[in-house]
């Protein structure tokens, strides 16, 4: 028989699990103590001489003096740059590489480093450990953590964190599309268009962050401890940085899950 998932043993493909519970165990361990963070995404393929790099730099190194770790994916482009920027500004630069068909280089400026085979378990570290999203331009990669961070927070299934997207120019293309497209087609609220705000301004980025985890410092620091006592069921934060919401019922109600 053809050698494709459909055929494989399913004895063997139980097994897999096994792998992917290394990696979330590996990450979980390594990141426990990273603290208040940001995760910072964008092109790979972002030269060191453009300004998005230097902006990624400058970003990286004003939250870090804030008292933020920096979470990138541990590539070239931005990823560097972010990390670069927590680095040399003496913070937690941390880098989730990814292992890929083509060879990924991680960037040299990674001091906390986890490896994964698994772009879901990856995605849950970026948003378990995170407090904010900035979005420099960048391609699929970004876009498809951007729209996550979107679907999550839409849902209700994470707080309403911030998204910063940095770059106008690049940006604002997108969010008239949502707005005359996607909006108008009633796909999406008129406040889904708030979940995410378009700057420049890196210094007023970084004063959106900082007073986010200032007014939410018990959530954003110990996900799913400190509301556990004093939330309702559906409000309450799950270890992976997201909230537990309720189980729908065949009669159309919900449950809370507990």
């Amino acid at each position: 028989m053809p050698n494709t998932p459909a055929y494989r043993d399913a004895s063997q493909e139980t097994w897999r699990m096994f792998r992917i519970l290394a990696e979330f165990v590996e990450g979980f361990d390594i990141l426990a103590n990273v603290g208040p963070a940001v995760s910072i995404f964008g092109s790979a393929r972002t030269d060191r001489n453009h300004p998005a790099y230097q902006d990624a730099v400058r970003l990286a190194d004003m939250l870090t003096r804030r008292g933020f770790a920096i979470i990138t994916g541990g590539g070239p482009g931005i990823m560097e740059a972010g990390n670069k920027g927590a680095a040399e500004a003496g913070g937690k630069s941390v880098g989730l590489n990814i292992s890929l068909p083509h060879e990924q280089k991680s960037n040299p400026f990674q001091n906390i480093e986890v490896n994964f085979h698994y772009f879901f378990a990856r995605k849950v570290m970026f948003v378990k450990y995170a407090v904010a999203y900035v979005c420099f331009p960048g391609g699929f990669g970004t876009l498809d953590e951007f729209f996550e961070s979107m679907t999550l927070i839409q849902t209700g299934k994470a707080p309403r964190f911030p998204v910063l997207l940095i770059g106008s120019d690049y940006w604002n293309p997108l969010a008239n599309w949502l707005r005359d497209h996607v909006l108008a087609r009633g796909c999406i609220s008129s406040g889904d268009l708030d979940l995410f705000h378009v700057t420049d301004d890196l210094e007023h980025a970084v004063d959106l962050i900082d007073d986010y985890f200032t007014q939410h410092r018990e959530l954003a620091a110990h996900p799913g401890s400190a509301m556990e006592a004093t939330q309702p069921p559906e409000a309450r934060m799950t270890a992976e940085g997201t909230l537990y919401g309720k189980h729908m019922r065949r009669d159309g109600g919900s449950d809370a899950r507990p």
